[in-house]
């Protein structure tokens, strides 16, 4: 009786004692969108129970105490950056399309479209740029962030209450095209609009525009389908929109082996995105479908006369980031070439 007192004795010393050895770390996330965006959907569903996962089965010696600051509760999709850099979230979404002016060499794709398609193609491309292409990961550094991983759009095409079977049909038309997405119309003879996916519906009910430049993924979450029943299948190509970051001041004070389940589980948000949105825009096709949505493609020889009439649109983007931008330029089309893609316009030459 008196061995096997002892021996529970023990073996509660040596649980209590392993409890108090683990160590908790609390971890503040967050986003601008809320968790169904494609932007947002896999830092909730995959990269914090990865993370969870990989800790536990290293041994438990580290957790993580989430702090979730979702849906824009603690910034807007304006100052993703800031929130990050300045340590707001410790890790969050950061939207490098909105940030022109102080994250630029991260903007290339939207000034060289009709390069891919490919989504999963980008996600792996940029996975790889922002860590090992001395320019990006220094902009990264500079900004206080440490990417983790990379977020795309899907393909980019013509939602309008008109359709498109010609580039004749697009011309004295007015286009939602946000931001940097303006320059794709240059040479169309159409107008660009500023606007955004929340804004798109609107836009187009009351007149404003008659169509946008979107993907969808966002398009049937907004419905702006029901106002812009005619969807031309362009391709001009999906592109990299930012990427899940964390602070670089947090993420440099974690223990390496909280640094490296982060790691792990950045990879597999990386894949688990990509699924994400190629299942998301599948089922987008089909239920925007069968609400009434006419979908055909741009006739071949159409399609080249936009890709070819289409100004230098990259040189001002090149006038802006300087070396640093030529260097990018070459690494993200190599990247492209290196893995099969076969860009319909070679941004990258005679540079």
């Amino acid at each position: 009786m008196k061995h096997t007192t002892f021996a529970l004795a023990a073996a509660a010393t040596i649980v209590a004692s392993a409890a108090a050895a683990q160590q908790t770390i609390t971890v503040n996330i967050g986003s601008s969108h809320p968790e169904q965006n494609i932007w947002v959907y896999a830092m909730k569903n995959t990269f914090q129970p990865e993370v969870n996962r990989i800790l536990e089965e290293a041994g438990g010696e580290y957790e993580v105490n989430w702090n979730e600051a979702y849906a824009g509760t603690l910034y807007k999709f304006t100052d993703t950056r800031e929130a990050v850099q300045d340590g707001i979230v410790d890790i969050g979404m950061v939207g490098t399309v909105w940030e022109g002016s102080t994250m630029p060499l991260q903007n290339v794709t939207y000034f060289t479209p009709f390069a891919t398609p490919d989504h999963r193609m980008l996600i792996e491309i940029f996975d790889d740029l922002n860590v090992n292409q001395e320019d990006l990961a220094q902009s990264w550094a500079d900004n206080n962030m440490v990417p983790l991983s990379s977020l795309i759009t899907d393909v980019y095409d013509v939602y309008a209450t008109f359709p498109v079977e010609t580039m004749e049909d697009l011309q004295n038309r007015r286009i939602n095209a946000p931001g940097t997405s303006a320059n794709w119309l240059q040479g169309t003879g159409a107008t660009p609009v500023d606007g955004a996916l929340t804004t798109y519906y609107t836009n187009i009910q009351t007149g404003v525009t008659e169509g946008t430049l979107s993907f969808a993924s966002g398009i049937l979450p907004t419905r702006v389908y029901e106002v812009a029943p005619e969807l031309t299948r362009v391709g001009i190509g999906s592109m990299y929109f930012g990427s899940i970051a964390a602070n670089k001041d947090f993420y440099d004070g974690l223990p390496e082996p909280v640094q490296e389940a982060m790691q792990q589980a950045a990879a597999a948000t990386s894949e688990a995105h990509g699924d994400y949105v190629a299942d998301l825009a599948a089922r987008a096709m089909e239920e925007m479908q069968a609400e009434g949505l006419t979908v055909r493609d741009l006739p071949e020889e159409e399609k080249m006369k936009w890709v070819e009439n289409l100004p230098d649109i990259v040189q001002p983007w090149l006038d802006q980031t300087g070396e640093a931008g030529n260097r990018v330029l070459s690494a993200y089309f190599d990247a492209l070439r290196e893995r099969g893609a076969e860009p319909l316009r070679a941004w990258d030459e005679g540079r």
